[in-house]
């Protein structure tokens, strides 16, 4: 396969700054041409051992997406060697390019990039770039694209606003009814089987659409219009409460909140990969917090089959504080129903939150497509454990709060 760019990529291919974001529409071969643009870089770099990355946010879903492109171009260049099982293409200059996801990006940690490629970045977790990749560019200059189409005002939209006004970002939107590339009888087709949003979203570029089956987005949205997203300072004269989703082998996500009457400052959160109990025992000692009580979910009662302890007796031995265990509710969507009765109550600060607030942007369902319906489940990603830290939150301050000031409660 010899790569052929379609015209409308012609100016991203001939970019000369660090720094690019690409807002395409569906089917518009932007994938296609980042591949290309990293096996080039790949081919013609001058620097030693020189790493190439695309990333998706799952890592199926790079082997999907984009493995059989760079099966296809390396079979062009002589002495190119392919790992299949590492996903990975050696070049005979010693550089090489290579598929990753962000669902696991802490693997990514210690490595160096010349040039990565970071696919649907509406969907990644946000501090995988600020806290991994971002780092990895530094000691060799390294140079970043960032691919995909609108969900939201999140994470890829501050990318496409910073896009458009610095210097050393390249901006390209290819909206459908632009770019020339889908024929108009398929664009009407389109069109006729999606909602206006979801049409405007997967084809025209914009970030104002909704995301299709976000559980918190109406109230998130409702809590940043009356100015309740903003700047909430520690109180130091009342008690500060935490709620937890514990992982295991996975992310645990903490959220630091404070009852003033009838509102929850939320005041911080955190989430963080691959660390044991010290870790965050350690977290809450470093705050200037005066700690009132600790809320676990029901599983942490659940002995572990290596110690034969529960994370409860863990955490009580490593932070000296006897936590609450919360009780199991009776299904997801319950908590999700107290949880939105409860935003209205809230207020975030902005900085300390921000990435459990687009967390509680994305979280959603998943859309049957053949049932025509949302599944009863969440989807389970990167948003999954603040949002169910957020749950808990709301369960935990209903048991707080005298019952005058609570709404309904509807575990019961």
């Amino acid at each position: 396969m010899i790569y052929a760019a379609r015209r409308q990529f012609v100016p991203f291919h001939e970019r000369k700054q660090r720094f690019a974001c690409i807002v395409a529409h569906r089917r518009a071969g932007k994938t296609v041409a980042c591949v290309a643009d990293l096996m080039l870089a790949a081919l013609q770099t001058r620097k030693q051992n020189a790493r190439f990355a695309y990333i998706a946010p799952l890592y199926v879903q790079a082997k999907d997406v984009a493995w059989q492109y760079v099966k296809e171009y390396a079979a062009q260049v002589r002495g190119a060697t392919l790992n299949e099982a590492e996903l990975r293409c050696d070049f005979p200059n010693g550089s090489r390019v290579r598929l990753y996801g962000a669902d696991n990006y802490d693997r990514l940690r210690g490595n160096y990039f010349d040039g990565v490629v970071l696919d649907e970045y509406g969907d990644w977790p946000p501090s995988a770039w600020s806290s991994v990749l971002r780092p990895a560019l530094a000691d060799r200059f390294g140079w970043a694209v960032f691919i995909g189409t609108p969900k939201g005002k999140n994470g890829f939209w501050e990318i496409w606003e910073r896009a458009q006004s610095e210097p050393d970002w390249f901006a390209l939107m290819l909206r459908a009814s632009e770019t020339g590339i889908l024929p108009e009888s398929e664009l009407r087709a389109s069109a006729q089987e999606m909602t206006p949003e979801e049409y405007d979203q997967e084809y025209e570029g914009n970030f104002d659409a909704a995301i299709k089956g976000a559980y918190y987005g109406k109230e998130i949205a409702e809590l940043d219009r009356r100015g309740r997203i903003g700047d909430v300072p520690y109180d130091d004269a009342l008690p500060v409460y935490t709620a937890w989703d514990l992982g295991i082998g996975d992310s645990t996500a903490i959220w630091f909140w404070q009852i003033n009457g009838p509102e929850v400052q939320v005041i911080d959160h955190y989430e963080a990969h691959g660390h044991g109990l010290p870790h965050y025992a350690a977290l809450l000692a470093s705050k200037p917090y005066k700690y009132a009580k600790h809320y676990l979910p029901h599983d942490a009662k659940a002995k572990d089959l290596g110690t034969g302890r529960t994370r409860w007796e863990a955490f009580k031995e490593l932070t000296g504080q006897t936590p609450v265990i919360l009780r199991r509710p009776a299904n997801v969507m319950d908590g999700i129903n107290a949880l939105r009765l409860t935003l209205p109550k809230c207020r975030f600060d902005e900085v300390r939150c921000r990435d459990g607030l687009e967390a509680l942007r994305q979280y959603r369902a998943d859309y049957d497509e053949k049932k025509r319906t949302f599944m009863d489940a969440p989807r389970h990603d990167w948003t999954s454990h603040s949002a169910d830290a957020a749950r808990y939150m709301a369960m935990a301050w209903r048991e707080i709060v005298p019952p005058k000031e609570t709404v309904p409660d509807p575990f019961l």
